[in-house]
């Protein structure tokens, strides 16, 4: 191989959602040298699948780019009952920044698997992750603003991430 260049194999988890792979990690030093990247990821979920809820409370920011497919991307906060929802595909290729102490959120909403990258700004530590897990359908997860409306059918009821679009 030419000076610098480095290849390493890549361990891909699957299971019965899809799989998921890490991509870069900056503590891997065979491959970086003296380079700095936190971490990136790589989620593939099948069509119908549900990744929910979770935050983190050590200061991790998730930036989330959608390559394939399209996703539901949704962020609650619990102190003001606000819910952000945003649909990410990649018909439309952009980069969700969501701030961790949100609770948030994705499902597939395309009829093909979703593949998503993304990146955080805090390593992933296997024996003290900086995540905290609740269930997908919490009943406790009842936004009063959803997109910046109160007006929304789907307010002040518990999150459904199963309902058909209400548009």
């Amino acid at each position: 191989m030419l000076p610098g260049i480095r290849i390493i194999e890549l361990k891909r988890n699957i299971d019965e959602r899809g799989s998921f792979t890490e991509i870069m990690r900056k503590d891997w030093k065979n491959l970086l040298e003296d380079d700095e990247i936190v971490q990136a990821n790589l989620s593939v979920s099948y069509p119908g699948i549900i990744r929910a809820w979770h935050k983190h409370e050590k200061g991790q920011v998730d930036y989330f780019l959608v390559i394939k497919g399209a996703l539901k991307i949704c962020a609650f906060d619990e102190e003001t009952q606000e819910l952000d929802e945003i649909i990410s595909s990649e018909e439309k290729l952009q980069i969700v920044r969501i701030p961790g102490k949100y609770w948030h959120g994705t499902k597939t909403v395309s009829s093909y698997p979703s593949v998503l990258i993304y990146f955080v700004n805090k390593l992933y530590d296997y024996n003290n992750p900086d995540e905290i897990r609740r269930p997908w359908n919490d009943n406790k997860i009842v936004p009063k603003i959803i997109n910046g409306k109160t007006n929304d059918p789907r307010c002040n009821k518990p999150w459904d991430w199963l309902a058909l679009p209400h548009k």
